[in-house]
């Protein structure tokens, strides 16, 4: 299908059978902005009729869950868009088994596995949306000494991919995904499915731009103590938690400038640290994590001298502040300044 051709309805094939815990599917049950319900019962204007299928979520089961797997690969469902959940296992490191499946084949019986069934139906999808850290780029499970070979989408299919309408691989990492990141990401696609929406914008990470543009300590309620040289030496602290392993100000991520749910939490927002799960370095370029990040080393030692006289200079003007002008009394004249201009 060519791309921003308006469709009537759209259907979501989620897959939750790369290697994940579902805890991205879990999270944006409790999305809010969309809520995955309103999308679902059409209560938002000018959006496509969406039919989703995520075997977390659904009501169907077995072969008649499956059934929207064969028709999205046989392009009954056209346009669909393609959720995949969970890193991806390399299958040709072995000689017999499989890392991880979905169904089985019904001429061979045999397993389908997750690989296969990506080679089947990110081809024919209108768009192909990696959610979660896993996902995106390997998470966990594709950590050093991993031994299933795993990886994100865009490793697997290829950073340059583009789906059958045109799009790039659309990755919203999070470990577990923040819950309306994913479904107003999920928003716009719809919208530029219905013709509404111009090309997504992505950065290099393949990340929506306005919500990844930013890091953690851009909106992060601390963000002024690290300005102060004000940091934390144990949990519990209000202060900046670098030194704790906070790694938020390398870190791109608006948790905790939009919170969790209801524009509450956020990992720093509520005592704990960033380790940059958001990152395609994650988690290995940001462990051990609850060390002190080498670079923070650097400058949280300069920022301490150039903060103790920042905040010796914003007393001296509180004190000036937080008292009212002396023009203000019951005294029988008029100290305010004022000159009269009339009357005289």
């Amino acid at each position: 299908m060519a791309l921003n051709v308006r469709v009537e309805e759209v259907h979501v094939v989620w897959m939750t059978a790369g290697l994940s815990c579902d805890g991205d599917s879990v999270s944006i049950t409790a999305a809010m902005q969309p809520s995955i319900e309103d999308v679902l019962m059409g209560a938002i204007p000018g959006l496509p009729k969406v039919q989703l299928h995520n075997p977390v979520l659904a009501y169907e089961v077995g072969d008649s869950f499956l059934s929207w797997w064969y028709k999205a690969e046989r392009g009954e469902i056209d346009p669909f868009v393609l959720v995949v959940e969970g890193s991806i296992p390399n299958e040709k490191i072995k000689k017999e088994g499989y890392w991880a499946a979905l169904g089985n084949d019904p001429i061979t019986d045999q397993p389908i596995t997750t690989c296969e069934w990506i080679d089947r139906l990110a081809p024919k999808a209108w768009a192909v949306v990696a959610i979660g850290t896993c996902a995106t780029y390997g998470g966990i499970h594709a950590m050093q000494g991993n031994p299933t070979g795993a990886m994100g989408l865009p490793d697997y299919l290829g950073w340059n991919w583009r789906s059958s309408a045109g799009l790039p691989i659309v990755c919203v990492p999070g470990c577990p995904v923040q819950p309306d990141n994913f479904m107003e990401t999920l928003l716009y696609l719809l919208y530029q499915a219905a013709g509404l929406a111009p090309m997504i914008p992505l950065d290099e990470a393949l990340r929506p731009t306005w919500l990844f543009g930013h890091t953690v300590h851009d909106g992060c309620d601390r963000g002024s103590s690290y300005e102060q040289g004000e940091f934390a030496t144990e949990y519990g602290s209000p202060k900046c938690l670098v030194k704790l392993g906070c790694w938020g100000p390398v870190v791109q991520c608006n948790v905790p400038k939009r919170g969790w749910m209801a524009g509450i939490g956020g990992c720093p927002n509520v005592g704990g640290i960033c380790i940059g799960c958001t990152m395609p370095g994650f988690p290995d370029k940001f462990m051990p994590f609850m060390d002190e990040p080498p670079g923070a080393k650097i400058s949280s030692n300069a920022i301490s001298v150039y903060g103790s006289v920042i905040r010796k200079l914003r007393k001296l003007t509180n004190t000036t502040l937080d008292k009212e002008p002396s023009w203000r009394h019951t005294r029988p004249e008029l100290t305010t300044g004022y000159q009269p201009t009339w009357g005289q």
